[in-house]
């Protein structure tokens, strides 16, 4: 088996990439970059130009951007099955609202944390259109079953359930039940549980 990396940092979406790897259950290096002068060596930055982490090497494979190493690898290890099969109509919504969460979620999400104005005049501009639009989508992709895609936990789940985690906890997306609820579901999974406890020790502690 070749090789992985993964670059990360405690406090960044490489948490989304440690817990997926905790799922798929393979080995795996972490190499943990501190925020400043690590983070923006020259080193890494032939890895990712844009000086952020996660980033995962996979023998000399160089995958970026968090939703794009969760689709990569859920694909690399299709035994794992955290990916519908190629072939089945699962597939669809797996890719829909895995980048859905990557664009108009992140940019909505974004936009109330910044206090960007997004209205009626410029909605049909940007790629989320208005705040509740976005949210409400979301919402709806939660109704065919306990996971984005019905019954069968995938990447996805991992990559939009980190999403809304993030989004309650610093208020930039409403406390919905269902949300709340989804949350809850993904928690109490082993590999959720191992990935927190191993992130949280790579935290550094108060002097």
């Amino acid at each position: 088996m070749q090789a992985i990396t993964l670059y990360t940092n405690p406090n960044s979406r490489g948490r989304i990439i440690r817990w997926l790897l905790e799922e798929l259950s393979v080995p795996y290096e972490v190499k943990v970059l501190q925020y400043g002068r690590e983070i923006k060596a020259a080193t890494f930055l032939a890895l990712n130009p844009m000086g952020k982490v996660p980033v995962i090497t996979h023998g000399d494979v160089v995958v970026t951007e968090a939703a794009a190493i969760c689709a990569y690898l859920a694909d690399q290890f299709a035994d794992k099955q955290l990916a519908p099969a190629f072939n089945s109509p699962a597939r669809a919504a797996y890719y829909r609202w895995l980048f859905f969460t990557a664009g108009p979620l992140e940019m909505a999400t974004s936009a109330k944390a910044f206090g960007w104005q997004l209205d009626a005049d410029n909605a049909q501009a940007v790629g989320c259109g208005l705040y509740q639009d976005t949210v409400n989508a979301l919402e709806t992709a939660l109704t065919n079953g306990p996971y984005i895609c019905g019954e069968q936990f995938t990447a996805a789940d991992v990559y939009v359930g980190s999403h809304i985690e993030w989004g309650m906890m610093f208020d930039t997306l409403e406390k919905r039940p269902a949300f709340m609820e989804y949350v809850q579901r993904l928690q109490t999974r082993p590999a959720a549980i191992r990935a927190n406890q191993l992130d949280d020790a790579l935290v550094p502690q108060p002097a």
